[in-house]
């Protein structure tokens, strides 16, 4: 059976192919011409623009996963590089803020102090600047601490004020600090003087918690002469404020009916309320001072008193002249008078 299969293949001969070096001297040879052909005559190029052509969309649509994947990491690049942009210009803004506000407190605190110098150099009494720590944490008080000790030279009792007018007054000195009572404290008074009228008084702390912040002028009578904006300043009669001082402006007079004394407000002069830098004087010695004038308005009363006490008793003097001069007229009245002498003519 297998005898009797016809071969239908082809023979031998017509199977042959053209070995492999014949076969890559055909192809070099024809690319050879193709590119001598296209650098002389073109002639590949409708052939190039014909399938660049066709493939643009092929290209177009293998492209654009490529070109999103490259926008979407340019994209996410961006947005980071743009929040750490923001987030460093935030920064630099509140550092510039920062620096403005803290420009502006130093442009307010040197003109203070400023003022401050101009102040200590317009003053016949020493003094010394010191600045304000903090405030006392006591609530039933308004007082300060500052800088200043006894190393200093602070001593009890010093004037405290600022470049406006009196502030407090020194209550309690340690070793490198003390402790200074404001104006509006409850148990703060200081000895004022009306420059219009020319009247003494003496302002107390306002203790009201309506009126949290002034002072007031206690024991005035009703028909006394003070109006609103009279500026009050230190009397200098204590012996420890200077005179001249600015201490308060009158803000209200309530004058009642009921009552024979007025009720004075006034607000002061100096910022006893957030106060930085503050001037703390010497009080005066009527000691070394002795023409000051307290010593001199003390002298001065004095000799008022004693003028006074010797006008009274040469009244009483001049009384009791004037009774014993009248006993003696009654006296003589009372007697009979005596006759005159006649002389007899001898004729």
């Amino acid at each position: 059976m297998t005898l009797n299969t016809l071969d239908r293949t082809a023979p031998s001969l017509f199977k042959r192919r053209p070995s492999r070096v014949s076969q890559l001297a055909i192809y070099g040879a024809l690319a050879l011409f193709l590119m001598v052909a296209d650098a002389r005559f073109k002639i590949t190029d409708p052939v190039r623009v014909a399938v660049a052509t066709l493939l643009y969309p092929v290209q177009w649509v293998m492209m654009k996963p490529v070109q999103s994947v490259h926008e979407a990491g340019s994209y996410l690049g961006a947005l980071d590089e743009a929040q750490v942009r923001e987030q460093d210009a935030r920064k630099q803004l509140v550092a510039m803020a920062q620096r403005a506000s803290l420009a502006d407190e130093l442009i307010q605190e040197n003109d203070h102090l400023r003022e401050l110098l101009q102040l200590r150099d317009r003053l016949t009494t020493p003094g010394m600047a010191a600045e304000v720590i903090y405030d006392s944490p006591d609530l039933y008080t308004r007082r300060v601490v500052i800088d200043r000790g006894q190393v200093d030279g602070i001593a009890q009792g010093s004037p405290v004020l600022d470049e406006k007018g009196v502030v407090g007054q020194v209550t309690r000195v340690y070793p490198l600090r003390a402790e200074v009572t404001l104006l509006i404290d409850r148990d703060q008074a200081i000895p004022v003087f009306n420059p219009r009228t020319g009247a003494r008084s003496v302002a107390y702390g306002d203790p009201s918690p309506l009126r949290t912040g002034g002072i007031e002028l206690r024991f005035m009578p009703s028909n006394a002469d003070v109006q609103e904006g009279d500026l009050l300043t230190t009397s200098g009669v204590d012996g420890l404020y200077p005179p001249g001082l600015p201490v308060a402006k009158v803000v209200s007079v309530e004058r009642r009916a009921d009552s024979a004394f007025s009720r004075i407000y006034c607000e002061p002069v100096g910022r006893v309320q957030g106060v930085r830098h503050v001037m703390v004087l010497k009080p005066l010695d009527r000691a070394t001072h002795p023409e000051s004038p307290s010593a001199s308005q003390a002298d001065g009363a004095a000799q008022a008193r004693a003028g006074r006490a010797a006008q009274a008793r040469g009244k009483a003097a001049e009384k009791d002249g004037a009774k014993d001069g009248a006993k003696e007229g009654k006296a003589g009245a009372a007697k009979p008078a005596a006759a005159p002498a006649v002389k007899k003519d001898p004729a």
